[in-house]
């Protein structure tokens, strides 16, 4: 027996998307298996890791514990829609490299989200600010104080203070 498939029409990083999907289709599997946007990882699949974050409508949300079909008629951005339409880094993922605040880079792609979202809010976060906004993002490797560097390196630049 085959499941009912339901036509989604999705702005993926700017890009009109369309795709049939089955109501249990979580939006993770969708963007991998079918739009090929391999940058966002898939970690614990319960919404605790952080790794496959997005934005949904320029709020992170985990793209695990959503179904794809919830997303029909709203924009998501996932960590390949960061860099400038050129393929260049934005000033955040540039000062991730700079502060090398990433190792094995499986977290990554989630923290560069949660910074994204944090900085279009609030461009000249604390340290306090920035490790909130970091803080339901999980990383076994950096020990967290490079990405807080990387972070408010990336909001003296937006800003235009010297780094």
């Amino acid at each position: 027996m085959s499941e009912t498939l339901y036509r989604i029409a999705v702005t993926v990083n700017g890009v009109e998307r369309t795709g049939q999907v089955t109501a249990r289709t979580s939006l993770v599997d969708w963007l991998r298996e079918h739009l090929h946007l391999t940058g966002t990882h898939i970690g614990c699949e319960h919404g605790i890791c952080g790794a496959c974050s997005i934005m949904l409508d320029g709020a992170p949300v985990r793209s695990c514990l959503i179904y794809a079909v919830q997303t029909d008629g709203h924009r998501v951005t996932t960590v390949e829609g960061l860099t400038h339409p050129d393929g260049r880094l934005s000033i955040l993922q540039d000062s991730f490299c700079e502060t090398h605040g990433l190792q094995c880079g499986y977290c990554t792609p989630g923290m560069l989200i949660a910074a994204q979202a944090l900085l279009d809010a609030n461009p000249r976060p604390s340290e306090d600010d920035i490790r909130e906004a970091i803080s339901g993002n999980l990383c076994r490797c950096t020990g967290y104080q490079q990405i807080v560097e990387a972070i408010a390196l990336a909001a003296k630049r937006i800003s235009g203070e010297p780094a």
